[in-house]
């Protein structure tokens, strides 16, 4: 099994290292022809608009489409999650998302980076006592579509989610050394019904 990490801006290294430790190949994704052949990806924590516009620049939407239309599967924290959405509440003018998850997720509704902080969360498939989410300029998920199941939520809101080979996390779990949610997600990846 292969799970891409986009790679253009943002936490992507830390994911590499989080795969690897559970026996993933991890490949940093820079350019979109490096998506053939990956059975996942990652779209990590950063910056959204940033990490938006780099999507634009190299053509990642049109790849990133076509190759979950083929069966890899996505995971999208913080960031990620936004650029996952079908609709981003507090958008910025023309800000683009791949619209392939079911989910509206407001940006920033957390607060300033200043306002970052870590919580207890208890997350549906996970063993082990709770998560420790760690919250840094976060969104959270403010509705889901009919298909989508609600993961884990913090004061009401919805912080995880997954709908079919999608998932994401309004968190980042890269940086807390736990692994469950990476493992999470691989075995999303081996259980999906298109790979």
């Amino acid at each position: 099994m292969k799970v891409g990490v986009l790679a253009l801006q943002g936490a992507f290294r830390e994911h590499i290292v989080s795969l690897e430790a559970l026996g993933v190949t991890a490949l940093a994704v820079r350019l979109p022809e490096q998506l053939d052949g990956c059975d996942g990806l990652v779209i990590p924590g950063g910056e959204s608009t940033a990490i938006g516009k780099l999507m634009e620049t190299y053509g990642f939407y049109e790849a990133v489409a076509r190759r979950h239309e083929e069966g890899m599967a996505i995971w999208g924290t913080c960031a990620g999650a936004i650029l996952l959405a079908r609709s981003v509440l507090d958008a910025l003018p023309g800000q683009r998302t791949l619209g392939l998850m079911d989910i509206a997720v407001r940006r920033n509704a957390y607060g300033r980076q200043s306002e970052s902080f870590e919580v207890g969360l208890d997350v549906s498939g996970l063993s082990g006592g709770p998560y420790t989410g760690v919250f840094i300029r976060a969104p959270w998920i403010e509705s889901v579509g009919e298909g989508v199941e609600a993961l884990a939520r913090h004061a009401g809101r919805i912080v995880a989610a997954r709908e079919g080979d999608l998932m994401a996390t309004t968190f980042h779990p890269e940086l807390t050394g736990d692994p469950r949610i990476h493992r999470l997600f691989v075995e999303q990846v081996v259980g999906s019904p298109r790979a």
